[in-house]
């Protein structure tokens, strides 16, 4: 039934998103296992597309916020007001008020309305004057940010990066899929053709399920190795948290579920650990000098870390 319903959302999402088969099935990975998900790349590769066709196809509840140095934390969480007939405060929800929050260019706020977000995240919930609010479930972040241009932007400090399960780059299309995107009636598709395929309770259904997908001692000590081995490489200041190897579990029991198996292998483990874990890696000083990069680093330790032997059948 999984499945059927994750092949559907794909095909609709490829309607309007095209070539990047890959990113399509990584997204629907991360929200199966309660994730959020940082975007990084250049503008026009269809970052607001992608989060767009999900919201669409999964049936939820979308907001978007273009972020700015002057966008204000409450724009995210939320004000009170004073209602002078009642006497009262009245709380008036902000654009986290929703199942899938869209915020553009996150690196371009400032500190504190970054902190006012990620609090979101981790937390599902938003307090003003005092008051918490319960937000919409389930709640997804989908935050972008362009890399290649630094000026007029606030850098994720690492503590909240290490709140998104993955980081991923879209690139640019393909020679042909470019050309089909040209053709494509404007350009990105036709958003509206994207249908509904689940509802926002069966997607909290499956995030439920995740965790009866079977896990052996044997894979959760290949993932605490892997994850070890980056808090001892020389060329990192810092390495993976155990929330990163949370999220890595997560993913890989995701990635199980959509591969039609209801127990977890080491292939899984190995194809999100980039993803998940390069953006939680704080390089020394020299790896940066002699052009080395978390993912040369996360690629030497899947070919040094010795991967349990599992029947697969």
């Amino acid at each position: 039934m999984i499945i059927e319903q994750s092949e559907q959302i794909m095909k609709e999402i490829k309607k309007v998103f095209i070539g990047k088969d890959n990113i399509i099935e990584k997204v629907l990975m991360t929200i199966y296992a309660g994730g959020h998900i940082l975007l990084e790349d250049a503008p026009g590769v269809g970052k607001t597309t992608l989060a767009l066709a999900f919201s669409r196809a999964l049936g939820l509840s979308y907001k978007r916020v273009q972020f700015t140095p002057d966008t204000m934390p409450s724009d995210i969480t939320g004000f009170s007001i004073y209602n002078k007939n009642t006497g009262e405060f009245d709380y008036k929800p902000g654009a986290a008020d929703c199942n899938l929050f869209l915020g553009d260019e996150i690196n371009r706020t400032s500190p504190k309305t970054q902190a006012a977000l990620l609090e979101v995240m981790e937390e599902g919930n938003v307090t003003v004057d005092g008051v918490t609010h319960i937000l919409p479930k389930p709640f997804i972040c989908i935050a972008t940010q362009n890399h290649y241009g630094s000026a007029g932007t606030q850098a994720l400090p690492d503590s909240q990066l290490d709140r998104f399960m993955v980081r991923l780059s879209i690139g640019y299309p393909e020679r042909e899929n470019q050309v089909d995107i040209l053709k494509s009636r404007h350009g990105i598709g036709d958003i509206d053709n994207v249908r509904a395929m689940i509802g926002k309770d069966d997607i909290r259904e499956i995030q439920n399920y995740l965790y009866a997908i079977k896990m052996t001692d044997e894979i959760l000590y290949y993932i605490t190795d892997l994850c070890e081995a980056t808090r001892k490489a020389s060329m990192v200041e810092l390495g993976v948290s155990p929330r990163g190897a949370k999220a890595l579990s997560n993913m890989a029991r995701a990635r199980a579920i959509l591969n039609e198996r209801d127990f977890v292998i080491p292939e899984d483990v190995q194809a999100v650990f980039i993803d998940v874990c390069a953006h939680r890696l704080e390089m020394k000083p020299q790896a940066k000098i002699e052009g080395i990069t978390a993912r040369d680093i996360l690629n030497d330790i899947i070919g040094n870390v010795k991967a349990p032997s599992l029947s697969k059948k």
